[in-house]
């Protein structure tokens, strides 16, 4: 059974930056498409990044340009590099890998 645990989440001032970190406890991460998602308080969860085993990435719109998405295969982690943040990016985080979800990290971006 594969664990995928998240952090990198807090509190953070409009424009600040955060990093998001997905440790993998098994040895998964690069062989399947991955994905960062969010959901806000009250919200349908919604795609926010992935990446596809040959490295290719996407974006939501929304994040296009202030977000990153990449990993290390070595370290078994996926990470969000998330800069400019804006109060709507306020949401609860998670990784996805194949079937597997953690269980997500706030980040709450104040105005």
């Amino acid at each position: 059974q594969v664990q995928l645990v998240e952090s990198g989440g807090g509190l953070v001032q409009s424009g600040g930056s955060l990093r998001l970190s997905c440790a993998a406890s098994g040895s998964i991460i690069g062989i399947y498409d991955m994905g960062w998602y969010r959901q806000p308080l009250g919200k349908e969860r919604e795609l926010v990044a992935a990446i596809t085993s040959g490295g290719s990435t996407n974006y939501a719109n929304s994040v296009k340009g202030r977000f990153t998405i990449y990993r290390d295969n070595a370290k078994n982690t996926l990470y969000l590099q998330m800069n400019s943040l804006k109060p709507e990016d306020t949401a609860v985080y998670s990784c996805n890998v194949w079937k597997y979800w953690g269980k997500g990290t706030l980040v709450t971006v104040s105005s």
